[in-house]
């Protein structure tokens, strides 16, 4: 499993409308194939501020799966015009201690 993590800088005075769009955006990653999960949250210090956790199969059902896909453009189309700056997003695996 991959955990994609994504801090989202959303353009401060937005987030309600980001919220609904987030509402509607996602079903569109939560259908795709290799999606285990979806968590969206907001900062309680900096309320502009969302983070996005996306778990994975792997890394290529993100990478080449959904951004190669139909509904990448339907998300894109939905969440991208809200978040300045851009977001970077990063793919974490889990670390076995001991």
């Amino acid at each position: 499993m991959i955990l994609e993590h994504a801090i989202l800088p959303v353009r401060a005075g937005t987030e309600a409308d980001f919220e609904a769009a987030f509402a509607e955006a996602r079903p569109v990653v939560a259908n795709q194939p290799g999606c285990r999960s979806v968590s969206l949250s907001r900062s309680i210090e900096s309320p502009s501020l969302y983070l996005l956790l996306i778990e994975w199969d792997s890394v290529e059902a993100h990478t080449e799966g959904f951004r190669m896909s139909r509904e990448y453009e339907s998300w894109k189309a939905l969440l991208h015009h809200f978040y300045d700056p851009f977001p970077v997003v990063e793919h974490f695996a889990s670390v076995s201690a001991g």
